[in-house]
């Protein structure tokens, strides 16, 4: 699990990067971000290198992953080195070249997002898409709201920069909790609705309230601080949001893999 989740961040963090107002943002945030991604990298290899746990699967059958063990790990590896350049690109102010290892940092993202998605061969082809979309809206939702967070403390050393990309990054947060609640109901209806036990159904509520209904309170503060320009105050909700979400999220594992659907 701990591998998995490094690869969600990996995959979201670079996916809000490339959604972001790059041109707008110093050189010295995705410096910073960058060596961030490269110590989740890092963590991924090492603890792919004991094998990679299942994050849930798509039947009551042990999943079968696209990729396997090894090439994940040397993916994740990869990915580690590309961050690594892609710091001192940053570091070095190099735009255009810094901007081609973001891609590749996606790249890499993506694809151990999907091939370390586990699914039954028995499974249908609609079951299948919604695992992988519901994998790609986790790492979304979990990406925006570090980058996010992140972003806003960058805020209180770079105090001169434009509010207009944490703007942004505020609405890919709502717009990332709404696809999460979307694929979140589809979830329960392919189970038929709540959970049977009671220990099931506390853990749906909590997922529910922290991890889709928190997020959607943050936005709405976020949104009213920033017309306030206090960058502080909305940092320090963010904090909150990302708390909420890796919550959420980790709650809505559990369920996954007792319910070998993801809610």
């Amino acid at each position: 699990m701990i591998a998995q989740f490094a690869v969600r961040l990996i995959c979201g963090i670079s996916l809000a990067w490339c959604l972001s107002r790059r041109r707008d943002i110093t050189d010295g945030f995705f410096r910073i971000q960058m060596l961030i991604v490269m110590g989740l990298a890092v963590l991924a290899t090492l603890v792919g290198l004991g094998g990679w746990d299942a994050s849930f699967s798509a039947s009551t059958e042990t999943g079968e992953s696209l990729l396997g063990d090894r090439t994940r790990t040397w993916l994740c590896g990869a990915t580690a080195v590309a961050a690594y350049i892609g710091s001192f690109l940053w570091a070095l102010g190099r735009r255009p070249a810094g901007n081609a290892a973001i891609a590749l940092v996606t790249g890499l993202g993506l694809a151990l997002l999907i091939g370390s998605t586990r699914c039954t061969l028995s499974a249908s082809t609609p079951t299948q898409l919604f695992v992988a979309a519901s994998e790609l809206s986790t790492a979304l939702l979990l990406g925006t709201s570090m980058v996010s967070m992140l972003l806003g403390h960058w805020h209180l050393t770079a105090t001169g920069m434009s509010l207009e990309p944490l703007k942004q990054l505020n609405l890919m947060l709502l717009a990332a909790t709404l696809l999460r609640i979307g694929l979140a109901i589809v979830g329960l209806v392919l189970i038929g609705g709540l959970p049977e036990t009671d220990h099931q159904r506390l853990l749906l509520v909590l997922r529910w309230l922290a991890g889709l209904a928190g997020p959607l309170v943050v936005v709405g503060m976020v949104w009213k601080i920033l017309g306030y320009h206090n960058t502080q105050s909305a940092t320090g909700v963010l904090y909150v949001g990302v708390m909420l979400t890796l919550t959420g999220e980790l709650t809505a594992t559990l369920l996954a893999q007792e319910l070998a659907i993801p809610i």
